[in-house]
């Protein structure tokens, strides 16, 4: 490399090195925190009124706003109380601040609406403020393409959002969301599928499910607070979208297969393409996608408040994997201890404990009791448990005998605490429409269960490493958009 001087086609980083003076850092956080103090006042009221607010027409604050108010406040404050010292010597930081409160305010704003107009107004404001954050570093053209990619997909998804809204409101004649659901049986059957269709496409574009995966894994040029907002928060609107319109799919069993259908797919093709991805983000993105396509799939089953229960645990869960995502780094060495995940034992207490799992969540929820969708969602609970008691067996240091008693305490304790939030969830959102609504079993729903179940025993037992064409395809569908690229070989031929 002697005698070359070459620039990196990534650009360099347009920092200071001293910290910024300005107050801005300090006041969003502290506004934010105080907007959270404010969403538990708000959903404590809401749990012991059991009452919703609202500006007729204008806002409605019920059970779901005032939960995800909480969740959006604390998700948000995490990522700038994180941000003050990780984004600290930035040139744009205050840029930064004002565009991580302005997306905290306008998805509350989002929660709230009751307007058609002011919901999809939040909608598309909430993704170009995304947009922005996904390309903060605007010296990086990989960030200024990776900021295009998304605000086109965003675009879309606020164009297919409005017109279907346009639909419904011209068929009924209403303004507001609430009185369009009041009035979906004055709605035709054929304007039904085709508002229904949007706003279905708008959350799965949102949630980057498949087919439109790219932008979120070309989102990668993102500073890591906003990913963690990106992906403990942004993707879950799809679930919140669909649970606001849940009346408008609940009763159509078709559309209710297919969105079981879409969940599916994108959650088992998540999960394979985590298989092959080689860096920590990527890793995360592929999650996202897997566990967004579950969220869906549980909105298919109509199981709605499943589906909110779902993108809250994701959310703690995907915020504390991005912000902790360093260290992860520094504490992954090669040759880790694992125990063999074949062992008879081992197989036999995880597959008591996945059955105990299944036992105590039926028990506890009442799903899967009945012959209808519920089966489905405990299967995959089921199998949840199944695959988190064997990744526990393979990973603990642990002696033997306390490895194979301590490890099934341990996940039926947690599979008792997302049913009880699972109940609590429902109860609280017992003012909004067709939050339950299981729909009857169809070959969609049998087709979705042998899925899941042959994708487990191939992962298991290590099927899917000896396809080599399997792998060249699961990496070329999980490609971001080439000029998003960080780095190229190219950046290292001095040639």
């Amino acid at each position: 490399m002697a005698g070359h001087t070459r620039s990196n086609d990534a650009g360099s980083l347009s920092e200071t090195t001293t910290p910024s003076r300005s107050a801005l850092p300090r006041a969003s956080t502290l506004a934010v925190w105080t907007l959270f103090v404010l969403g538990l006042g708000t959903l404590a009221l809401s749990i012991r009124t059991g009452n919703a607010w609202a500006i007729e027409g204008i806002v409605r604050i019920d059970g779901l706003t005032a939960l995800m108010w909480v969740v959006v406040t604390f998700f948000s404050g995490i990522v700038h109380s994180y941000s003050r010292r990780y984004m600290a010597g930035d040139a744009r930081i205050e840029g930064f601040f004002a565009r991580v409160l302005a997306f905290t305010l306008v998805v509350m704003t989002m929660a709230a609406a009751d307007h058609v107009a002011l919901f999809a107004a939040t909608w598309l404001a909430m993704g170009l403020l995304m947009a922005d954050l996904i390309g903060h570093e605007r010296d990086w053209k990989q960030a200024r393409v990776a900021a295009g990619v998304a605000r086109r997909h965003f675009l879309a998804s606020s164009g297919l959002l409005a017109a279907g809204i346009a639909v419904l409101g011209w068929t009924t004649g209403a303004t507001s969301i609430s009185g369009i659901l009041g009035s979906l049986g004055e709605v035709p059957t054929t304007a039904a599928l085709v508002a229904g269709g949007a706003i279905f496409l708008a959350a799965i574009v949102q949630s980057a499910l498949f087919p439109f995966q790219t932008w979120l894994l070309s989102s990668m040029t993102a500073p890591t607070p906003a990913s963690a907002l990106m992906h403990a928060g942004f993707v879950n609107a799809g679930g919140v979208l669909l649970t606001r319109f849940a009346p408008l799919f609940a009763d159509r069993t078709a559309a209710m297969s297919l969105i079981v259908a879409v969940g599916a797919v994108s959650a088992l093709l998540g999960q394979a393409l985590l298989l092959v991805q080689t860096d920590i983000k990527s890793e995360l993105g592929a999650s996202t996608l897997a566990q967004m396509g579950f969220m869906i799939l549980q909105c298919g089953l109509g199981f709605f408040a499943a589906a909110i229960t779902h993108l809250i645990l994701h959310g703690f869960y995907k915020a504390y994997l991005f912000l902790s995502s360093g260290a992860t780094v520094e504490q992954t060495t090669p040759g880790g201890h694992h125990h063999d995940a074949t062992d008879p034992l081992g197989v036999g207490v995880g597959l008591l404990t996945a059955l105990g799992g299944g036992v105590l969540f039926a028990v506890l929820t009442g799903k899967g009791t009945e012959l209808n969708s519920g089966l489905v969602l405990t299967l995959v609970v089921v199998l949840t448990t199944l695959h988190a008691t064997r990744d526990v067996l393979r990973r603990s240091t642990l002696p033997p005998t306390i490895r194979l008693v301590g490890t099934p305490l341990v996940v039926l304790t947690a599979i008792g605490t997302y049913a009880a939030m699972f109940n609590a969830i429902s109860t609280l959102l017992s003012d909004v429409p067709a939050t339950t609504a299981p729909t009857e079993l169809t070959v969609v729903h049998y087709g979705v269960a042998a899925a899941f179940a042959l994708a487990y025993v191939v992962t298991t037992l290590g099927w899917h490493r000896k396809s080599r064409r399997l792998y060249v395809a699961l990496v070329n569908l999980s490609q971001p958009d080439p000029d998003t690229l960080l780095t190229t070989k190219e950046d290292y031929n001095d040639a």
